[in-house]
């Protein structure tokens, strides 16, 4: 039949398309007046290329699924003890969230599901029952899942035991009540381990009393609802598990060991769980030991030539790490096997060379380059040698005070140079205490001028009367009383604060350029210059700066990644002159983990940390309160500043940063102090130390900053004065000052009210502090002048947390059985 007439395709309707209600005008007139939007370089695409760049996206995304896949068979053979596995054991910590839960019972219904021999069991169970109470630590075979577990058990309710094991483990089983609910203290753990170890796998377990067991009736509510408060604090978390009868107790054994966890964290440092520690002092006496630790190398490659941290005792020099045998669990595993001998002269995996990180943290600063006479060694011997002859005659403090003073009022009239020493570290009592004047410095204001002569008075020599007071205990109502009137004036002020942010009154009886003189005035917070090495005070001479932060930590996370013990390797590592208190002081049933540093982290730099308020902590947090700071396995007190955290902006050109007096709740806040760098983002927790017996408080939790000592911390006080005759933009304000010569000394500083105006001082009327001010806009009667001054504050040093008393282990040698 043939074909009928069609039209040609250039004939064919094109019908209008459809205009979408989000187009804007400009795009619809555009497109009326018939205009091409410009296409790509590569012109019209082509079926064939589409179809390609399909085919592109297929063949990546099953790669992605191929890497994946590898990644994880990968995880599978490292902890598998049959041939060819790594013979890795699984790192499970059990973290009870009630002090009536038992973790030894419920490792005791684990155990017959593990598939041991009866004598394997039975001396399993021997040793569970002889553990301790608190910390205790379990090397279990699993034969029917072909794998080996190490079980950490932690005290109940201990918040620094809990975060050291859960930052190694594979898995942490959060043991739950059937009847009993999680108080303040379990859920302070919980929130705890979610700020800092929030990526590790968690399986919670339900446990019932032995008196009330769980009803099938009751048991979906109870897991309905202890899931949703886990949910609250773990999203990810699927069910909840139960191990009271032998099938509940085959599931939790499943989830443990048929999982494949990571093997490899997001950071690439090298840790080892110990599974035998062994201590040999250098001699009788001796303050050093030689510690062996023997375990396996994981997430990355460990070296000798870097220093490793281990929790309590702090950072340490490696001497060697050498190969170790294969552990008693693999030659369980595979009885026909016999035990590799280890040559106690075979060459070690990793030594130390010239090129090895030592213990220096702090530089030396040269103090002759600040061009100063300094004492030699001969007259400070003969200065200390008249000192002390001085306290053995017992003679008395001589000093020159106005006549007809008397020796007791003299002891109570301080010095210059005792009144600068402090002024330094009381920043955080500028603005209550305004009658307090600081020590010497010049000031930053331009327009100064100098002081009147006063007229000196009739001074004398008087000896001070050095009667020292005996101290007296307060009764415990009494002490009671005035802690709390403490904490009400502490939480006064925090609300002054914040209806009032740095407001102070100026002091009437002494000049304001003598009280403020450290402070200065900016045109421009943001742009203003201000030179970070001005006035640098002696600790910036000790710390470290790096050049390129961001190149430095590319650097050793590369060199860590490719140099060292890879992972997988059973090692021994031996730790050199480790103090032997601290080994005396460990408890050998608590968890012992070595966790290695990267290049340069034992140097010391002013740190800063990006911290978010817990919205669950109601008590006022002020600056330079002390507080634990967590940083991965790291610990201090610190001492911190708070600082304004700009958001997207950048830090501005002169890197000036407002200081915060307190630790508001909503709003991301910098926290400063001097301590050891740390390479790659690392979570931090803000600790509260409630005191011996308690559990601390989280207070703030967030992430580290790269350090940068050039960050300037700029304190801001606000005078403000009262318009007391307008006339449109030109105004009479009093009360700001108490002094002509405070007008003059600060006339070039900008002057803002509250409502928005911009204004500068004038010229000075009287001699009582009036001044007449020209505002860019017409002054309101009711409206407050304020005049914004700055200074710098720097960070205190930070100090190892010392935890709390651990039980002396007897003897030299510590086996973990």
């Amino acid at each position: 039949m043939p074909d009928g007439h069609h039209h040609r395709a250039t004939l064919k309707q094109s019908n209008k398309g459809f205009k979408s209600k989000h187009a804007s005008k400009g795009s619809l007139k555009a497109a009326q007046k018939g205009k091409v939007e410009a296409r790509a370089p590569g012109g019209f695409k082509h079926k064939s290329v589409e179809a390609g760049s399909k085919k592109a996206r297929l063949h990546h995304n099953a790669q992605k699924r191929d890497a994946k896949r590898r990644a994880v068979g990968t995880d599978v053979r490292f902890f598998s003890t049959s041939s060819g596995g790594g013979h890795a054991p699984r790192i499970v910590t059990v973290v009870p969230l009630l002090p009536s839960v038992s973790p030894h019972a419920f490792l005791s219904s684990l155990l017959p599901t593990l598939d041991l021999p009866p004598a394997e069991l039975d001396a399993a169970r021997a040793a569970l029952a002889a553990a301790p109470a608190g910390s205790s630590t379990h090397l279990l075979r699993a034969p029917r899942f072909k794998t080996a577990l190490q079980v950490n058990v932690v005290p109940a309710l201990d918040v620094y035991a809990a975060l050291d094991a859960a930052l190694v483990s594979d898995y942490v089983v959060l043991l739950l009540s059937s009847t009993d609910e999680v108080q303040l203290e379990g859920e302070a753990v919980l929130r705890c381990l979610q700020g800092q170890a929030g990526t590790v796998e968690v399986i919670p377990v339900v446990q019932a009393p032995a008196d009330k067991p769980t009803t099938p009736a009751t048991k979906q509510l109870i897991h309905k609802s202890l899931l949703s408060f886990t949910r609250y604090f773990y999203p990810a978390v699927e069910k909840v598990h139960a191990a009271d009868t032998a099938a509940d107790a085959a599931l939790v054994a499943r989830a443990l060991c048929e999982g494949a966890p990571a093997t490899r964290r997001e950071d690439g440092r090298a840790y080892v769980v110990a599974e035998a520690v062994r201590a040999t002092p250098h001699g009788d006496g001796a303050d050093t030991a030689t510690v062996e630790v023997t375990g396996t190398v994981r997430s990355g490659c460990l070296s000798a030539d870097r220093l490793v941290h281990v929790p309590g005792w702090g950072d340490l020099m490696v001497e060697a790490i050498m190969p170790a045998p294969p552990s008693a669990l693999a030659l369980a595993a595979r009885p026909r096997q016999h035990a590799m001998a280890v040559d106690a002269d075979a060459a070690p995996l990793s030594a130390r060379s010239d090129a090895a990180d030592d213990l220096t943290s702090h530089n030396v600063p040269d103090l002759l380059n600040n061009e100063q006479t300094w004492p030699t060694e001969d007259e400070l011997a003969r200065g200390e040698a008249a000192a002390r002859e001085n306290d053995a005659k017992g003679s008395k403090r001589v000093k020159r005070v106005p006549k007809g003073t008397s020796a007791y009022q003299a002891a109570w009239i301080f010095d210059d140079d005792e009144e600068g020493d402090g002024a330094e570290d009381d920043d955080e009592d500028d603005d209550e205490d305004g009658m307090d004047v600081e020590g010497e410095g010049e000031g930053d204001v331009s327009g100064a001028e100098d002081r009147d002569d006063e007229e000196e008075e009739e001074m004398e020599d008087v000896e001070l009367d050095e009667r020292k007071e005996e101290h007296k205990d307060m009764g415990a109502e009494q002490e009671e009383e005035q802690y709390a009137a403490y904490l009400r004036a502490r939480e006064l002020a925090a609300r002054d604060d914040a209806a009032f942010p740095d407001e102070i009154d100026t002091p009437r009886h002494v000049a304001a350029r003598t009280r403020f003189q450290r402070y200065r005035g900016l045109k421009s917070f943001r742009t203003s210059p201000w030179d970070p090495y001005e006035q640098l005070p002696l600790e910036y001479g000790e710390i470290f700066q790096f050049e390129n932060w961001k190149a430095t930590g590319k650097r050793v996370e590369r060199e860590a990644r490719e140099s060292g013990v890879k992972p997988g390797t059973r090692v021994t590592v031996v730790l050199r002159d480790v103090p032997a208190a601290l080994v005396q002081a460990r408890d050998p049933a608590a968890p012992f983990v070595l966790h290695g540093l990267l290049q340069h982290e034992h140097k010391q730099s002013v740190l800063h940390f990006v911290v978010q308020r817990n919205t669950e902590y109601t008590e006022t947090v002020r600056a330079k309160d002390p507080l634990v700071l967590c940083l991965g396995p790291r610990r201090y007190v610190i001492n911190p500043l708070f600082s304004q955290h700009v958001r997207g902006g950048g830090p501005g050109v002169n890197n000036v940063h407002k200081s915060e007096r307190f630790l508001r709740p909503g709003t991301a806040t910098v926290a400063t102090t001097f301590g050891p760098v740390w390479f790659g983002k690392a979570a931090c927790l803000l600790l509260k130390d409630e005191g011996a017996g308690k559990p601390p408080s989280l207070v703030a939790m967030g992430t580290a900053l790269p350090p940068d000592p050039t960050r300037i911390i700029a304190k801001r006080i606000v005078l403000t004065g009262h318009p007391f005759k307008v006339h449109k933009k030109t105004a009479t304000i009093r009360y700001m000052f108490f002094d002509r010569d405070d007008v003059d000394y600060y006339r070039s500083v900008e002057l803002r009210t509250k409502l928005g105006k911009v204004g500068h001082i004038k010229e000075a009327l009287g001699t009582h502090g009036y001044f007449k001010a020209h505002f860019d806009a017409p002054v309101q009667q009711m409206d407050t002048v304020c005049m914004s001054l700055y200074k710098r504050q720097f960070p205190k040093w930070s100090r190892e947390f010392a935890p709390g008393a651990t039980q002396a282990a007897a003897g030299g040698d510590m086996e973990i059985e």
